[in-house]
């Protein structure tokens, strides 16, 4: 008879079966299977019902498409419009220097840009290969791609789990989730059955796929393969999640179609105008309406942008940040709010001990992590642990009952084992006592590995004396239960069982995890221990209050962020009270605030959209949670920035504005979800990386407004032209995009290396609607231009009535706009501060070698005769350029008092 099969996939909008609240005697009946496994036969045909244990990959975009792409952006298709007049024009290489600028911004976008299916494929590869299951009661090890529901497995150290696992026997099952859940301690694995409500870090009874077995051994039953496990349930979530496009990409969009109107707008009226009321022909109203247009397009604009985003890439990357597509550059000066994970991003994820109590003292440890460097306070005062027997006795009892090994690699600590028995080691050292001369002197002969039954290690010793020691250490209440008398530096006394569990809650309280560590002398011809042996009778040494503390880097970080208008929210996976803790340290608002994930499920979007801004600490998260998060704060229009190191944290980092992931410690799944990666795991390179991004924005603002001046000044000359009524335009087209390419590629380049100026991480985040042009800005824009018109149309008259050729006239009025521009370059550098000091003028020195260079290229311009052919110029004389730079001049010092006048009112600066 066929077997019944019970799907793990569950339908759309059915949530899957909660297999944690079910005991192992109903797991078997779901599954139709048992603790002997399945047959061969069964796993054959149930592979056939639900398919391979792998995550489905979806059809990767292919590089011709996503080459495309790169050209859907309205400020392109200004160039291609601009390329394409050029060409109408027969002016064929001017058309080609465009296509040219766009294909290289169209390159420079396709090798920046990650592609979302990198996150797929990287979390794919944390499935494990094979397995060790049960089939027909017969152990086998088969591909984990095999793999199905009902089928028995067994893990041990090593071990990454396959699949989705409920346990039915463990001994000493430790179990790393942090990738999945962000819990950053092994998790103690037990087999009972939960309550319905128990968040997925807490679900003891299940192991899940992607996570590492760290230490002892277990076996259970495969209720879910492949997407319907909770990796897959995760993969599904970055598959879907939209990865939202940039605040700059938004506003240029915006920016670009506005522009392309007004361009549009104004060039036809101006033509109809000269055909209707200044009687020109049509033919010579479209070639106005063409140079009008071609005047109007800021052809070097998006190549200036581009190249602003790669220099601040540089800089990020020279401080640690590697920025992996290139407009998320500038949308970090834009972040509002930064939604960070704990474990590994704002804390070490090195446990560390930093209480021992004992009976009369509590001493503070201090050092950071696995670094053995630190030592011991009482009341804030340093103190020397040789004068503190008791204080050795017990870090001594804490290395010798203890599993783990320290290795020093290329100058850095690491810990082989439990992170929390590694955290015992180096407070051993900080003790003056070395683990391995220990572990000599008092060699081990038997033990009771810790196990969940009974939440306890110990071992037995012997030294070479001939004595026997026994040491035991677990957690308190357990220990405590065990001890009849405490150790005082002058001898041991009855327990005060009611003293340590209430020192033991005020250590929990400061959020953190507390062991206990007892020990009594054992009988020197017994060579093996007993739980007999430690029933009773033991003498309590002390208790370990451990964390993994915040870098101190970190704090530093989180203060300057809050100093410079940017919100930190920890959302982690850890618990509530250590969270809160670690917020404390970390001097973040209102950090005894916290909200879990149980009650996060509860509430509605509206409830939680009147919390999300005063909260700043969310613990006991899951994925969704954390999605949830960022999409809610997204909704209040603030630039949202997610950092986290692992699986658990995908989705939100590939939805957030800017998803930030950690380089050493952290995920490929993450990474590749991420628009930015820490070279170094430091919170604090984030803000030298929002400091460079302000910087790139700060950058590009300057160049638009030093670029669109340049050509609203020409659109306004040849307006005036035709409103006047003379004969022949003041600039040809060929003539304006020498300006509009020779600047750009100079003046308006140098721009993009302005140093960072000294406010910018002491203001407020822009708002991520805020135009790129403000009204000031815009006002900015005019009023230059108007300047402009007034210098270059001027001087062109004053040459046709002096009865100059237009040859002659047009290359003064092309050498006073490109003089404009060069004096109107050192204004642009500061938009709101003056430049009427040594740093204001000479302290950009890219910016001196641009007007050199151009210069250079003017005078060629003006004087080669090839050069004068093509552009149709002809040569002046030494008094023409005395006017021209006396006229052109009059920016700098007009562009000033007008900033001066602007200071004097409140928000200037926008």
């Amino acid at each position: 008879m066929a077997k019944k099969h019970v799907s793990t996939r569950p339908s759309a909008g059915v949530p899957p079966p909660l297999w944690h609240t079910q005991n192992v005697t109903d797991i078997y009946k779901a599954l139709n299977t048992s603790k002997q496994g399945l047959s061969a036969a069964e796993a054959a045909h149930r592979l056939t019902t639900y398919g391979p244990n792998k995550l489905a990959e979806g059809k990767p975009t292919g590089p011709v498409v996503r080459f495309l792409r790169q050209f859907h952006n309205v400020l392109i298709y200004v160039l291609l419009g601009a390329a394409a007049i050029t060409a109408f024009l027969e002016h064929w290489i001017d058309a080609s220097v465009i296509l040219g600028v766009v294909v290289i911004n169209a390159l420079i976008g396709f090798l920046q840009e990650g592609k979302a299916e990198d996150a797929l494929r990287a979390i794919r590869n944390m499935l494990s290969p094979q397995a060790m299951v049960l089939r027909g009661g017969r152990r086998a090890t088969v591909d984990a791609a095999n793999l199905v529901p009902g089928d028995v497995v067994m893990l041990q150290s090593g071990d990454r789990v396959p699949a989705d696992i409920r346990l039915f026997w463990v001994k000493g099952l430790h179990i790393q989730e942090a990738a999945l859940t962000g819990e950053s301690v092994a998790v103690d694995k037990i087999i009972e059955s939960l309550p319905v409500e128990t968040v997925l870090a807490d679900r003891l009874c299940m192991a899940h796929s992607g996570t590492l077995v760290s230490s002892g051994q277990g076996t259970g039953v495969v209720v879910a393969t492949g997407g319907a496990t909770e990796l897959g349930h995760i993969s599904t979530l970055v598959a879907t999640v939209e990865q939202l496009t940039t605040p700059l990409m938004s506003k240029m969009t915006r920016f670009g179609r506005w522009l392309t109107g007004a361009i549009l707008v104004i060039a036809g009226m101006t033509a109809v105008f000269g055909v209707l009321i200044r009687d020109y022909s049509v033919p010579q109203m479209f070639l106005a309406a063409v140079g009008l247009a071609v005047a109007a397009i800021p052809e070097g604009l998006p190549a200036i942008i581009t190249i602003t985003l790669a220099i601040g890439v540089q800089r990020m990357a020279m401080r640690n940040a590697i920025v992996r597509r290139l407009p998320a550059a500038e949308a970090l000066g834009e972040v509002n709010v930064i939604c960070s994970d704990k474990t590994g991003t704002l804390t070490r994820n090195e446990m560390t001990v930093r209480t021992i109590l004992t009976a009369n003292t509590q001493y503070e440890v201090s050092g950071t992590g696995y670094d053995p460097h630190g030592g011991f306070q009482i009341d804030g005062n340093d103190v020397l642990p040789q004068d503190h027997p008791l204080l050795r006795e017990v870090v001594r009892a804490a290395a010798l009952c203890n599993d783990a090994q320290l290795e020093q690699r290329e100058g850095e600590w690491l810990v082989n084992g439990d992170p929390m028995e590694g955290a015992l080691l180096i407070a051993n050292i900080k003790a003056g006592q070395e683990p391995e001369s220990l572990a000599q002197q008092y060699p081990r002969t038997d033990l009771i590995p810790f196990e969940s039954e009974h939440k306890f290690m110990a071992t037995l010793h012997h030294s070479h004396t001939g004595e026997a020691f026994i040491f035991l250490k677990g957690a308190p209440e357990q220990i405590l239960e065990m001890c009849a008398s405490e150790r005082t530096p002058t001898g041991d006394r009855p327990l005060d069982a009611a003293l340590w569990h209430a020192r033991t809650e005020k250590l929990a309280e400061r959020g953190q995890r507390v062991l206990a560590v007892a020990c009594k002398p054992g009988k020197g011809h017994e060579m093996e221990l007993d739980f007999k042996d430690v029933k009773s009778d033991m003498v309590l040494l002390g208790l370990f209050g451990l964390i993994d503390p915040p870098r101190a880097e970190a704090i530093a970080a989180v203060e300057r962020c809050q100093s410079a208008g940017i919100a930190v929210k920890m959302i982690t996976g850890d618990h509530r009270t250590t969270a809160c803790a670690i917020s404390r340290q970390l001097g973040l608002v209102n950090p005894n605030i916290a909200l879990t994930g149980q009650e996060l499920e509860h509430m509605s979007d509206a409830e939680l959209r009147d919390l999300a801004m005063d909260v700043n600490v969310f613990a006991r998260v899951s994925p969704e949670h954390k999605l949830r998060l960022v999409s809610l704060l997204q909704g209040f229009g603030l630039t949202v920035a997610m950092t986290g190191d692992g699986v658990n944290d995908a989705p939100a980092l590939k939805r957030a504005d800017i998803g930030i992931s950690m380089g050493n410690k952290g995920t490929e799944a993450a990474k590749e979800a991420s628009e930015m990666v820490l070279a170094d795991d430091n919170f604090a390179s984030i803000v030298h990386a929002i400091e460079e991004g302000r910087t790139a924005y700060d950058n590009i603002r300057k160049s638009i407004l030093f670029i669109l001046p340049t050509n609203g000044g020409e659109a306004l000359t040849i307006i005036a032209a035709v409103l006047m009524g003379f004969s022949e335009l003041p600039l040809t087209p060929l003539q304006i995009l020498w300006v509009n390419m020779i600047t750009a590629v100079t003046l308006a380049l140098s721009l993009a290396f302005e140093p960072t100026e000294n406010n910018v991480m002491h203001r407020p985040p822009r708002h991520r609607d805020e135009a790129v042009l403000t009204p000031a800005l815009l006002w900015r824009t005019a009023f230059v231009s108007v300047i402009l018109l007034v210098g270059t149309f001027g001087l062109f008259m004053w040459e046709m009535e002096q009865g100059a050729s237009i040859e002659r006239a047009r290359t003064v009025a092309v050498n006073t706009l490109i003089f404009f521009e060069i004096f109107y370059l050192f204004n642009s550098r500061y938009i709101t501060a003056s430049v009427l000091n040594a740093q204001g003028l000479f302290g950009n020195t890219y910016a001196l070698i641009a007007i050199g260079v151009l210069i250079v290229f003017q005078l060629g311009f003006t004087y080669l005769d090839t050069l004068q052919v093509l552009f149709g110029t002809t040569a002046i004389g030494l008094m023409d350029w005395v006017l021209i730079i006396l006229v052109a001049s009059s920016v700098l010092f007009i562009v000033e008092l007008e900033k001066a006048v602007l200071r004097r009112r409140p928000r200037a600066h926008q």
